[in-house]
């Protein structure tokens, strides 16, 4: 059956899930709604793993193959800690500019029918489609104005952070944690093409405001932040898209994902902390799912309802693993002065739900010897939930303790 869809965003969501529309039916009338011009975009590098590129492969693999062609990899993690550092190896991760990303992907769309229209800001439902895809991020339009029927929540974090880029070509994914007298702030870095890298600087508030950094403009911003970082930055600049602000992470969610024809799709629909590194793919596999749902059931109600069901079951474990990274980055003082090679440890650990309140040390301890026992290693997945249940219950009925 031919139905006419409306994407409203041009993003890897929006453009992934036409791709995959026109690939099951060709005579799909789908059109992607970008209010940007063609070729602007926010961002730098985005990151992924080899299970989303296997997921790519599997359902459109064209474009997996142009990802992977222009992507980047690294298969090492680097602390750098005042003056230490440590490497170890880690699971194989790549890095693709945003920019050449949503080329591939509109490309792709267009090779297979799919009109994309730029500089067209979409502000209500279009009359006459099928389907309308609200796919235009975390201050989508369509979903503020259907508020109150979606359920959206925004909590705010704590730490302030800024998205930057530096000619400085990681070979690694790349940790700086520098110390200041105000505190300390530190770095997130990898690669995204042959001569680029993003690095993402986060603080405390306290920090942000002690170093001068709400009061400093662009330029100072940046000049403060290159001599912080200098020994990993090795005499190159950090690069910034504009003057802005450092905001802090909004979290989003929706108490439902669909209302009538209206769908919500990736960051429109939900957002997890950046330390993880998975909206862009979170956004893709949401696409995936939702254009499987549109195909394999015969009415659009229930599509959705099998899009938002299976969709929430899956985030469960993203979004709990980005709560517990942005809290370990927010009480960062707990781990920074054990020895290098276990902060890092456990900064490889910090989706952990137990990590939070067992002692550092102690838990280093007990994930060595898990490491090596597997009893060991399924007693601490399952303590994890119940003791973070257990403390939290407790705190609610002991404020004071």
């Amino acid at each position: 059956m031919r139905v006419k869809v409306v994407c409203v965003g041009g993003g890897p969501a929006g453009l992934y899930l036409a791709i995959l529309l026109k690939r099951q039916n060709p005579s799909h009338d789908v059109t992607v709604h970008e209010r940007g011009p063609e070729g602007s975009t926010y961002g730098w590098g985005v990151t992924y793993w080899q299970g989303l590129l296997d997921r790519l492969r599997a359902h459109d693999p064209e474009s997996a193959r142009a990802v992977e062609e222009h992507a980047v990899h690294w298969s090492e993690g680097v602390a750098h800690v005042r003056e230490s550092s440590t490497r170890q190896p880690g699971d194989r991760g790549f890095g693709i500019g945003r920019h050449r990303l949503l080329d591939l992907l509109a490309a792709r769309a267009r090779e297979l029918g799919v009109r994309l229209e730029f500089g067209s800001e979409i502000t209500e439902p279009p009359a006459g489609a099928d389907l309308v895809v609200a796919a235009d991020g975390i201050g989508s339009t369509l979903r503020t104005r259907h508020a109150d029927a979606f359920g959206t929540q925004v909590t705010h974090g704590r730490n302030r952070y800024v998205w930057l880029g530096t000619t400085r070509v990681f070979d690694a994914f790349t940790f700086a944690f520098t110390e200041t007298g105000h505190g300390w702030i530190w770095a997130y870095g990898y690669p995204y093409d042959d001569t680029h890298s993003t690095c993402v600087v986060e603080c405390s508030p306290e920090t942000y405001t002690g170093l001068g950094l709400d009061r400093a403009d662009e330029g100072e911003q940046l000049a403060l932040l290159e001599k912080h970082f200098a020994p990993v930055l090795d005499g190159h600049p950090l690069l910034a898209q504009g003057a802005g602000s450092w905001p802090v992470f909004r979290t989003l969610t929706n108490r439902t994902w669909h209302h009538g024809n209206l769908v919500l799709l990736g960051d429109a629909a939900h957002t997890t902390h950046y330390s993880i590194g998975a909206g862009t793919t979170l956004a893709l596999e949401d696409a995936m799912c939702l254009a499987d749902a549109l195909r394999d059931h015969a009415t659009l109600p229930g599509a959705l309802t099998a899009y938002e069901t299976r969709r929430r079951t899956e985030l469960l474990s993203a979004q709990s693993a980005a709560r517990y990274s942005a809290r370990w980055y927010e009480n960062l003082p707990r781990y920074i002065d054990l020895p290098p090679h276990r902060m890092f440890a456990l900064l490889g650990q910090r989706h952990s739900p137990l990590l939070p309140y067992v002692p550092p040390q102690l838990y280093y301890g007990l994930d060595r010897a898990a490491g090596r026992l597997e009893p060991l290693r399924r007693l601490k997945r399952s303590l994890g939930p119940r003791v973070a249940r257990a403390l939290h219950a407790r705190a609610a009925h002991h404020p004071d303790q």
